[in-house]
């Protein structure tokens, strides 16, 4: 079951209002379209194209074996990477979302690349971040489209509403988390399966109990992301289990930093 683009809930401003909030809590999820410009991003592609690759980054199978590659931030930092995860458009929608202040709990940059980028199976990110400590699901990430993400390059899939379910057991499989396939299986018969295609700059902001995946990128075109995760402060794990998901505190940034960043670091 597919919906028409006129059901997904679209933020139209920088800032979440009221019914926003409200449309995030019914559903799960929230798009803001064009939460940042076509010069910021191409600025974040450039120097993940020119930064990020070998040591630097993980991979993960699917179950057909293809390769995802990602990689990770275990706090806020001074770069190009931390002025989008700490910047004020997504730090304080977050916080309006989850009505508590925030830190940055993870970052990470997904890279499918044409033809080669492995899907995620069916999980919940709270599914696995329950068990590093967080005890409370007030936890939410903000998927921000590097690229332009369509069905064809694989782009994000939901179950509408699915936060609502509450979090579901997780088995590991393969190199992934995966929710309970029984779970997922009733869950895919109750509520609507949705594409979030974005074009560069759009924004998802999810919640953590939401059942999300997205498939193998088999296209000529490829898809990398940036997803910044956020935990309320008074939800800091109680016992250290990982290097990232640790509180610290976050240092917001204007909305203009990216752009700064830049030019002090002459790259505009």
């Amino acid at each position: 079951m597919t919906h028409s683009e006129e059901t997904i809930p679209v933020a139209v401003a920088a800032r979440f209002c009221a019914a926003d909030v409200a449309a995030y809590r019914n559903t799960g999820y929230l798009i803001a379209r064009s939460l940042f410009t076509a010069e910021e991003m191409s600025l974040m592609r450039e120097a993940a194209a020119r930064e990020l690759g070998g040591a630097s980054v993980l991979t993960k199978g699917d179950r057909e074996g293809n390769v995802v590659s990602l990689a990770m931030w275990n706090k806020p930092t001074e770069d190009i990477y931390g002025m989008f995860s700490r910047n004020a458009r997504v730090v304080e929608n977050a916080e309006l979302l989850l009505g508590e202040p925030v830190y940055l709990y993870s970052a990470k940059m997904i890279m499918k690349n044409a033809r080669e980028g492995g899907a995620w199976e069916w999980h919940q990110d709270y599914g696995y971040w329950y068990n590093y400590g967080c005890l409370m699901p007030t936890m939410l990430s903000c998927l921000m489209a590097v690229d332009r993400a369509t069905r064809e390059n694989g782009c994000l899939q939901v179950l509408a509403g699915s936060h609502s379910i509450g979090r579901v057991n997780h088995d590991r499989i393969n190199e992934q988390t995966v929710a309970d396939p029984e779970h997922v299986d009733a869950a895919c018969r109750r509520f609507p399966l949705i594409y979030l295609e974005l074009e560069p700059g759009d924004a998802v902001f999810f919640d953590g109990n939401l059942l999300h995946r997205s498939d193998a990128n088999k296209s000529e075109h490829r898809r990398w992301n940036y997803i910044a995760s956020y935990n309320t402060v008074a939800n800091q794990p109680y016992k250290r289990v990982r290097e990232y998901g640790n509180y610290e505190p976050l240092v917001k940034v204007p909305d203009t930093a990216i752009l700064d960043f830049a030019r002090q670091a002459g790259n505009t």
